[in-house]
């Protein structure tokens, strides 16, 4: 089971790209959420993680893009 405080950080390295998301993430993990902790990158349910957040996010993306059009 992956914890909060990993998904929030691999939700933030994530949505680099996009600042407005970035910064919601940032406000939504500000509670209880350590100040430092440690990410194991070469843990396989870490990478499982990010395509499945990236997977998502792109879909998010996609309908956001589709509802203005």
């Amino acid at each position: 089971m992956i914890q909060n405080g990993t998904l929030t950080a691999v939700l933030t390295l994530l949505l680099g790209e996009d600042r407005d998301t970035e910064s919601a993430v940032r406000d939504a993990s500000k509670t209880d959420v350590p100040e430092d902790f440690d990410i194991d990158m070469e843990n396989p349910e870490t990478e499982k993680a990010a395509v499945a957040i990236q997977s998502q996010f792109r879909k998010f993306q996609k309908k956001k893009r589709d509802e203005k059009s």
